[in-house]
């Protein structure tokens, strides 16, 4: 019997993906969910064959450059891939995967649910109950803003873009979209195309920012732009944090010139700027947008599924590099 080839799982994955891994591959997993340093991955990935890591392991061109010959493929667990040097993984020649469509609804789903709560003003509802200060109703408390009619602008249209935009229509958002090319009419579905961020800009009532870091797209909401969009919009952010300059925005919802924010991304995170924790129009969540069961199970075996193929001589179903 072949000896089985030997894979590295950086951090602690739901149980059926590392049942998948025990069975097909002699599978190193990380029990206790210990955040590893690039030394202790590299010393792991010895003889190891392929990784599986997460947002969480920095694969840059020095750790590109030290990893063991043996390691093949790097599948991540995660659609983004800038914690990834894809230049230097193709200079290498090592093959890199990611989960493209695994995070696409119920990362959508929490864009919807930031824009809910940002509109309607949950998070201070929410602590207006728990900490026992509702007095009871009356004509003026808490006043948010309806959906229908709002004219929501996505920022990357992709996947999670149109799974966002298909749930907002059940609200009676008009769709509008920037991207860098135009989707097809079957994919459009009546929704706007803005050839210019600044267009999109002026009509959202509601932005949403769906596009992936990237150095055009790095600190793209910042003072100039946010001063483009109309007065009291809701900015919501699924993506990445450094999409967002911080200090610009929370000016903008001190001043009310932002309405309010829904956020589930961070520069830096898990730090979050200390100034969000102090604002009460700032609905803030810790990097939910797949964690569902269902899609963290759709992850692993996507990530698996790509780690199958190459370690087979095929080519990945989800491969980047």
């Amino acid at each position: 019997m072949a000896e089985r080839q030997k894979i590295i799982l950086t951090r602690r994955y739901p149980p059926l993906v590392e049942e998948r891994a025990s069975r097909d591959y002699d599978a190193i997993l990380n029990p206790d969910d210990r955040l590893l340093s690039s030394d202790e991955l590299l010393s792991l990935a010895d003889e190891a064959a392929a990784l599986l890591i997460c947002g969480s392991e920095k694969i840059t061109r020095d750790v590109v450059a030290r990893m063991p010959a043996s390691v093949k493929v790097i599948s991540t667990f995660s659609a983004g891939l800038d914690h990834v040097d894809l230049d230097a993984a193709r200079e290498r020649g090592l093959r890199i995967g990611n989960t493209p469509d695994a995070v696409t609804i119920a990362t959508a789903e929490i864009a919807m649910l930031l824009i809910l709560n940002a509109a309607r003003r949950a998070t201070e509802g929410q602590a207006m109950v728990r900490n026992r200060q509702w007095t009871g109703w009356h004509t003026m408390q808490l006043l948010g803003r309806r959906l229908d009619g709002k004219r929501l602008g996505i920022f990357g249209m992709g996947k999670i873009g149109q799974s966002l935009a298909k749930m907002a229509r059940g609200f009676d958002m008009s769709i509008h979209y920037h991207n860098r090319s135009r989707l097809p009419p079957e994919q459009e579905l009546d929704a706007v195309y803005h050839e210019t961020f600044d267009s999109l800009l002026s009509i959202s009532d509601v932005l949403s920012l769906n596009a992936p870091s990237t150095t055009e797209t790095q600190s793209i909401l910042n003072t100039e732009t946010i001063g483009k969009l109309p007065e009291g919009a809701i900015v919501v952010n699924t993506a990445r944090g450094d999409l967002i300059v911080d200090e610009d925005l929370i000016a903008a919802l001190k001043s009310g010139r932002i309405a309010a924010a829904g956020l589930d991304v961070y520069r830096g995170e898990p730090r979050i700027h200390e100034d969000y924790y102090e604002l009460e129009n700032v609905f803030l969540l810790p990097h939910l947008g797949s964690a569902t069961i269902e899609a963290r199970n759709e992850m692993g075996f996507a990530a698996l599924d790509n780690i199958d193929a190459v370690l087979a001589g095929r080519e990945p179903p989800y491969g980047v590099v």
